[in-house]
């Protein structure tokens, strides 16, 4: 049973996890499953699906595509805009702040220490939000945890994801569960492909240069926002040499210790290449590829995404996308967890998050930065 609720209460709730939603994507969308499909409600078990699957296939931050189509799933273009636009806004509002004190401060090395607290308690967090997805959306289905393996070994494996392989996996399970019989009703064209094509303006303009790149990130970067890591370190650091290897460094640090979603980092990388304005083009040419990447296909999977086809379509590639996200957790995990005390502490939160349900986020994330705080200066 679906509960009505306004757009009011939508972007308050993307406002609200974008304010205290840590632990990157893979938490975020395991949040937002919590919230809105188990708790509120609001959204169908299928519609998440279907979002979590665009997301998955369309290239851009997986959070932030999630949140514009469950923002389109009922109010359409207007609710898709007002969801994104809520669920950004606080973290690039901080890192902005962040940036300021960096810029002003020379540098935050408080940060590393708050981030060796942080980074284990986000494992911890993120491995307890892929448990619950993987338990809720694969259940008993064998083909789907043969699915999720062979995704979750690859992704560990080659620390990327691969998304031909999340494509296949949608048309083995399509095969499998519901044959094509609909290729002869001329139903072809429901999952179109949407290439876009941006050619470089030619200007001296740093803005431009500024948006030129970060669009190429936001388009041609596939998977969670801790993919366009490796893409922005090749053009900040290596082509532009807009920032040295500490300061890269240090975002990637304020990303992670933020709310929303990972990749508003690229708003800090802004602000020290070019201040306000470089951070606000930076946010906008990331995100804007994203946005049309999930609002211009929508409409085909809310009009055919109950057809058995597209539906066995969608489990393959929701599975295999989990599998993908559990993978992700095992490369952040062997990144994060470095010695004794960060293990411990990423136990520990496991631990926590399992048996008390209704342990709140933020508050474990603010003991976790003072825990490291300490460790750090003792």
């Amino acid at each position: 049973m679906i509960s009505s609720y306004s757009l009011k209460d939508l972007i308050i709730y993307f406002l609200k996890i974008g304010t205290w939603g840590f632990g990157g994507p893979v938490a975020l969308v395991g949040y937002m499953h919590r919230d809105l499909v188990d708790h509120k409600k609001w959204i169908s078990e299928d519609d998440y699906k279907e979002g979590l699957a665009l997301a998955q296939l369309a290239p851009g931050p997986l959070a932030a595509q999630l949140a514009i189509y469950i923002g389109y799933v009922h109010y359409r273009i207007l609710g898709a805009t007002l969801a994104g636009l809520a669920f950004v806004l606080p973290s690039f509002i901080m890192v902005l702040l962040i940036g300021y004190a960096y810029v002003s401060y020379g540098g935050l090395p408080w940060m590393q220490a708050i981030f060796y607290g942080v980074g284990a308690a986000v494992v911890g967090i993120i491995a307890v939000g892929s448990y619950r997805l993987t338990r809720k959306s694969i259940g008993n289905d064998k083909l789907l945890w043969i699915i999720f393996i062979a995704l979750a070994a690859p992704t560990f494996i080659m620390e990327e994801e691969n998304l031909w392989l999340i494509l296949l996996a949608g048309v083995v399970v399509w095969f499998a569960k519901a044959p094509p019989k609909w290729l002869a009703s001329g139903a072809n064209g429901i999952l179109p492909a949407i290439l876009v094509q941006v050619q470089p303006v030619v200007t001296e303009s740093k803005l431009w240069e500024i948006a030129w790149f970060f669009v190429k990130a936001g388009a041609f970067v596939f998977g969670s926002g801790l993919a366009i890591v490796p893409f922005l370190y090749g053009g900040v650091v290596k082509e532009y040499q807009w920032l040295n290897e500490q300061q890269f460094l240090d975002a990637v640090a304020v990303a992670m210790i933020t709310p929303g979603p990972v990749v508003i980092t690229v708003g800090f990388i802004g602000y020290l290449v070019a201040g306000v304005p470089g951070a606000c083009v930076a946010a906008l040419a990331t995100f804007l590829p994203c946005y049309l990447f999930t609002v211009i296909p929508a409409p085909y999977f809310k009009k055919y995404g109950k057809h058995p086809a597209i539906k066995a379509f969608v489990d393959g590639v929701t599975a295999a996308a989990i599998g993908a996200i559990a993978g992700a957790v095992l490369v952040l995990a062997k990144r994060t967890l470095s010695d004794i005390p960060t293990i411990l502490i990423a136990v520990a939160v496991t631990a926590i998050l399992l048996k008390y349900k209704k342990v709140q986020e933020p508050i474990i994330i603010f003991i976790a930065a003072f825990i490291g705080i300490f460790l750090k200066t003792m």
